[in-house]
């Protein structure tokens, strides 16, 4: 039979291409009810089955076996809407007051508190699988967390030595802490006044500070980019992050009358979300609670007096301690430039 005279089967879950004459009881395996989507979980409302991938969704296979059909099946009834209005009815919409400043605002630096982080079940799943499959791993090229391979070099600066065995733990580590600095052919260490032009002489430059040996370095934290939104209630601010599989373990939320910090990890991109904010109201921090679900972590915030908030917070200016900061730093680099200038080269 050609395909022009192949007829399409619209049984959900089914969408193939049959033939008429060959349609059997068996010829058809589909899905007997309706798509359900509920809390980012997709799945049919026949089956047990669900997930969070969508395409993982149409590829769940069918649950009832009968004939292909080329009739759509019906769509599911839609709930009517009495819009009937009678004649004495009248319907009255009152919009939010805008806030009237009547409590004082506490300062800003007013000290914060953790919040209680709520974590959901499905959540505590997908994590201690995300964990388990990183040990996995780890255990599978020899980098468990209490085991050091023989032959690992310090990671300090400078610093030759090699991991031989649970002796080398009580050697001293000789290392330079400050960083390499390359200015009008000098090579040199921040921390040491030692200079040469020599590149293999600066590798070879034994290191100014003693300490303990490092054999890992720290996993860097990269900033992770996370959608935000917000809406209110005529009680309460609620604050989306949405990312997925947030370690509640390494985030923090703290809370004041006027002031909301963030800090969330998200393991899987080896980042976090860090935000710092003013608040436009003033909330009770003693009523205000944290949530956190596979898929975004909500804040919600009690009001301390009614009204509506035109935006969620002020734009904050670069603090007078970030400011102090900047000049300090400027202030050690020309130290540094003019120390550089007066080199006497008559030690390389």
């Amino acid at each position: 039979m050609s395909k022009k005279d192949l007829v399409l089967c619209y049984n959900r879950g089914c969408g193939q291409q049959y033939d008429p004459s060959e349609n059997k009881s068996d010829s058809c395996r589909h899905h007997s009810g309706v798509p359900v989507f509920h809390d980012a979980y997709k799945g049919w409302s026949c089956c047990k089955k669900k997930c969070t991938d969508f395409t993982e969704f149409l590829n769940i296979k069918g649950c009832t076996v009968s004939f292909h059909s080329n009739v759509k099946p019906p769509e599911p009834p839609k709930p009517e809407v009495d819009k009937s209005i009678s004649e004495n009815e009248v319907i009255e919409y009152t919009a939010l007051k805008p806030i009237v400043a009547s409590l004082e605002r506490p300062p800003f630096d007013t000290p914060l508190i953790d919040l209680k982080l709520e974590v959901s079940s499905s959540l505590k799943e997908q994590l201690k699988s995300l964990k388990n499959s990183e040990e996995d791993k780890d255990s599978e090229n020899g980098l468990s967390d209490k085991e050091i391979p023989i032959g690992t070099q310090c990671k300090n600066n400078s610093c030759k030595t090699t991991y031989e065995g649970r002796e080398t733990l009580t050697t001293t580590c000789l290392y330079h802490p400050g960083y390499p600095v390359f200015h009008e052919g000098l090579k040199f260490w921040s921390c040491c006044t030692k200079r040469t032009t020599d590149f293999d002489v600066f590798l070879n430059q034994v290191g100014c500070t003693t300490g303990n040996h490092v054999w890992r370095k720290e996993k860097k934290t990269s900033e992770v980019n996370c959608r935000l939104d917000w809406h209110q209630t005529a009680s309460h601010v609620y604050v989306s992050i949405f990312g997925k599989k947030c370690d509640p373990d390494s985030s923090k939320v703290q809370l004041s009358p006027i002031r909301l910090k963030i800090s969330l990890y998200f393991p899987e991109q080896g980042g976090a979300f860090v935000k710092d904010m003013e608040l436009r109201g003033i909330v009770a921090v003693e009523d205000s609670m944290v949530t956190m679900t596979p898929t975004k972590v909500e804040i919600k915030l009690k009001k301390k007096e009614a009204g509506s908030w035109s935006k969620l917070d002020f734009p904050r200016q670069q603090s007078v301690q970030d400011t102090k900061d900047t000049k300090e730093n400027n202030s050690c680099l020309s130290n540094i430039t003019s120390q550089v200038e007066s080199v006497d080269l008559s030690c390389i």
